[in-house]
């Protein structure tokens, strides 16, 4: 039931010509790098700043603007990535490895918001900009860290496996 149902998406009008076309299907490929490319380029500096690198800048600078590139990336990289996936529904749905990567997106996506709330909670714009971090934050950090990192991966293990 669900393979026809996956079968149907990929079979839809506007998912063959994508499939088949030569330059849209590359420029949602290119959308989906440019979102990834926004996502884990905005969370490696923030995670590494929660981990204690940068003490010389306030953490809420690196939240205030990096949280929004990375909602904006995570957002394009998914519609695009929803796209993709339509191309070739069964064979993906049945792959491990996206299984993994969209797993680790989850998991991702969630210790994010809960980074933000333990954040809230703790105001953390109140604390020096020497002082290390709580270890909630930093356990999150590093967390957060390996997630989208192994995300990235395992994204890049679909195109050779």
């Amino acid at each position: 039931m669900i393979e026809q149902a996956l079968i149907s998406v990929e079979n839809l009008a506007f998912v063959s010509a994508l499939r088949n076309s030569t330059f849209m299907y590359p420029l949602v490929n290119a959308g989906h790098i440019l979102g990834v490319s926004l996502l884990v380029g905005s969370i490696v500096p923030l995670d590494l700043r929660l981990l204690g690198l940068w003490r010389n800048y306030p953490v809420m600078v690196f939240v205030d603007v990096l949280r929004v590139t990375a909602a904006i990336g995570l957002a394009l990289a998914v519609i695009c990535g929803l796209l993709l996936f339509a191309t070739n529904a069964p064979d993906y749905a049945a792959s491990p490895l996206f299984q993994a990567k969209i797993a680790f997106v989850v998991l991702g996506a969630l210790n994010a918001l809960t980074l933000g709330r333990v954040m809230a909670r703790r105001d953390i714009r109140g604390l020096p900009m020497e002082s290390p971090m709580p270890l909630a934050l930093r356990a999150g950090g590093l967390l957060s860290l390996v997630v989208w990192i192994s995300a990235l991966a395992l994204g890049r293990l679909l195109g050779y496996f």
